[in-house]
Order: C-alpha cells, then sequence, then structure tokens
C-alpha cells in the first residue's frame, strides 16, 4: 500500500518522476517580448487589412485572430520543448488587446 501511495504522489502515472516547473516570472523579458510582438501583429494585421479596403469591425477581429493564432501556435510549439507557459498567452492576450487599443485610438 506504502509503495502505491508513493508511485502515484511521484508523478509516473502522468509521464515521469515529479519535476519543478522552470521559472516562469509574470514580469520579465520573454512576458515584455510576448506583449510586444502580439501587440505589433494586431496592430499590423489592422493596417493592412484596412489598407486594403476591410471595415474596421473585421480588420479588428481578423487581426485578433491571427493575433490569438500566433500566441497559441508558438505555446504548443514550446508545449514540446516542455515550456508551455499560460503567462505567456496572458502577455499575448493583453499585448493584443493593447494593439487594438491603439488601433482603435488610430483608425477615426
Amino acid at each position: 500500500m506504502k509503495f502505491a501511495l508513493a508511485f502515484v504522489l511521484s508523478g509516473f502515472p502522468f509521464g515521469g518522476p515529479a519535476r519543478e516547473a522552470p521559472a516562469d516570472p509574470w514580469f520579465g523579458a520573454d512576458k515584455l517580448k510576448h506583449f510586444v510582438v502580439s501587440a505589433a501583429i494586431q496592430s499590423a494585421g489592422h493596417s493592412v487589412l484596412r489598407a486594403n479596403g476591410v471595415a474596421y469591425r473585421e480588420a479588428a477581429w481578423t487581426a485578433g485572430a491571427m493575433t490569438l493564432s500566433v500566441g497559441v501556435g508558438k505555446e504548443l510549439w514550446d508545449r514540446r520543448r516542455g515550456a508551455f507557459s499560460w503567462r505567456d498567452l496572458t502577455a499575448d492576450a493583453l499585448g493584443g488587446g493593447a494593439g487594438a487599443v491603439v488601433m482603435r485610438q488610430a483608425d477615426r
């Protein structure tokens, strides 16, 4: 019985021995990069769509979908290395939102 309890608590049934997660601070260079790149993707996508005659609302949603796709795709890629981060996705979402706000102010 003690062996079974130790086995379950060690993490073996879930892919290997329990290990400490890599450091993933909320504030740091990595999160800033996620924020800035997402804001740039949102802004550039929106600008290109508007320059090609797409209505504001459609351009905003399409640019948001592009930003989300890139952010999620990057985290799925990182997952293969064992480095998936919800905090990175949060920084991506905040950057995309900031890009959308900037485009709203610029597109008047």
